[in-house]
């Protein structure tokens, strides 16, 4: 049995949306993002209380990128995988992993945003930066899926894998912080992936994660 440790609007919900993808049967036991995270129940399951792990046949996992990669490996090596050997398994894994490089300026936005109660804390100086890099990010996005010439669909020229899936949810988390306006192949590529069942099914559906709204997506020049 596969059970699923989620707090929604965080990088948990990208291994949720792998998991629709590859149907296989699983449990989602949802927490608070809170201080509950630190109890030692949970920290027996993932030492530094974050989120997502995966209580799998009796082990445990955490940290997206393995998962997303054990998952493949299980479930789907052929679809939502690529295995050593395959052509694109170089690629595939890059991907999989530019996720967190996303992720972590999303976070550091998140703490500027929103975490940080008093105005006073803020730096505008920090927000701009990371902005920024989420710009860079798309870009790098953008030139992959064809900025010139050649176009594709999807992150690898052979299709839909699970690397669409985490960079997918890193980008609906950065449209926070920045928009897509300027980056017309992650535009259209995020409207692709994000019209899928799974993706849909993994979308928040209770409270949302902050009590307070998000300012506006930085304009970066």
């Amino acid at each position: 049995m596969i059970t699923l440790h989620h707090v929604e609007q965080t990088r948990s919900m990208r291994t949720l949306w792998l998991l629709h993808e590859l149907e296989v049967p699983f449990e989602v036991s949802i927490h608070a993002f809170d201080k509950s995270l630190r109890d030692p129940g949970y920290l027996a399951i993932s030492p530094a209380g974050r989120v997502p792990s995966l209580e799998i046949d009796g082990e445990r996992m955490f940290e997206t990128g393995a998962i997303a990669e054990y998952l493949c490996e299980r479930f789907s090596p052929d679809r939502l995988g690529r295995m050593p050997g395959a052509p694109d398994r170089m690629a595939w894994l890059v991907w999989i992993h530019f996720a967190e490089t996303v992720s972590q300026h999303c976070a550091a936005l998140t703490q500027q945003h929103v975490a940080l109660r008093d105005d006073s804390m803020r730096s505008p100086i920090v927000m701009k930066l990371e902005a920024a890099r989420l710009i860079k990010c798309y870009d790098a996005i953008e030139a992959r899926l064809g900025g010139g010439i050649l176009s594709q669909d999807y992150l690898l020229m052979s299709g839909f894998t699970a690397a669409d899936v985490n960079v997918g949810q890193a980008v609906y988390m950065a449209q926070h912080f920045a928009k897509l306006d300027n980056h017309p192949n992650v535009a259209a590529w995020y409207a692709r992936i994000t019209d899928r069942e799974a993706f849909q099914l993994s979308l928040p559906k209770d409270v949302p994660l902050f009590d307070r709204t998000f300012y506006d997506p930085w304009p970066v020049e």
